[in-house]
Parts: structure tokens; C-alpha cells; sequence
């Protein structure tokens, strides 16, 4: 799947702020980041198992291991770990138990809304559903999805 990259400044505030200071040691902080963002993950219900999270504040850098029972379920956890605030990238190194071909990316810019972004890749304004749908439940209503997000486009 590759390295993927993300904004640092957008996404879930998981970490940070009153935890990341400077008398915590940056493998602490490490640590407690991944934790949080394999939390995230499970929260998801995707059925992951054998999760392992890592994450390297100095790069912004998450990598994540483990088996999706699907592809989507892969990119959804690529999607949980980078759509979160001070991540930068993401190294899924997950397997899958069954393969699918691989979904396409966007990253969502001012003015974006589904509809939009299904008419620029499916042709058609009202197939924003199957966008929604690919990125549930990281999306809880169509109408909320903001810049610097990056959503999954699976092929219809």
C-alpha cells in the first residue's frame, strides 16, 4: 500500500497539548500517542486483529501492523492513524485476508462536498453515498468533512 501522507495540522486531537510537554520523555509521549491511536482504531469496530500501532513524533510517522479481514478495513485504519492531528504519514504494513483491488484517495480541499467529489470521480453528484459509506465510521454525516481530510474512492 506505501507511505501515505497526510496535513499535520488537520484531523482528531488524540494527543498533544497538556500531555507534550517538555518534562515527559519523547518515548512517553511516543508511546501514549500510539496507544491513543490504536484505541481510535478498535473504536472503529473495522475487525482488526493483531493490531500493533508505533508512532515517531520527530517524523509525525505512524506504523501500523497487524490483519484486516478486508481491503477497505485496511485503508480505513490507514485513514484513522493520518487523519489525525500531528500525523504526517502513515506506513500500513497490515495484510488482509481478502484481497481487493485498492481504492483511490482524496484529499479534501475548501468548498469540497461529497457530491462534489462523486461527480469528479464517479461522474455522477448522487453516488456521494458509496463515498460516504467507504468512509464510515471515521464519517458520521455526509455533510461534515473538512480540509486537509483525505477520504477513501472505491471503485463502483
Amino acid at each position: 500500500m506505501g507511505l501515505f501522507s497526510f496535513i499535520k495540522e488537520a484531523g482528531e486531537k488524540l494527543f498533544g497539548g497538556k500531555d507534550a510537554n517538555a518534562a515527559t520523555p519523547a518515548d512517553d509521549l511516543n508511546a501514549k500517542a500510539a496507544q491513543a491511536i490504536a484505541t481510535y482504531i478498535n473504536a472503529q469496530n473495522l475487525g482488526v486483529s493483531n493490531l500493533q500501532v508505533t508512532y515517531d513524533g520527530s517524523q509525525g510517522k505512524v506504523t501500523v501492523t497487524g490483519v484486516a479481514p478486508t481491503q477497505g478495513a485496511k485503508e480505513k485504519v490507514t485513514l484513522c492513524c493520518g487523519n489525525v492531528s500531528s500525523v504526517t504519514s502513515v506506513d500500513n504494513q497490515m495484510s488482509v485476508t481478502h484481497p481487493e483491488p485498492e481504492a483511490q484517495y482524496h484529499d479534501v480541499v475548501r468548498g469540497d462536498t461529497l457530491s462534489a467529489i462523486a461527480k469528479k470521480y464517479y461522474g455522477d453528484a448522487n453516488k456521494y453515498p458509496a463515498i460516504f459509506e467507504a468512509n464510515k465510521p471515521m464519517l458520521s454525516h455526509p455533510d461534515k468533512i473538512y480540509p486537509g481530510q483525505k477520504l477513501r474512492i472505491p471503485a463502483l
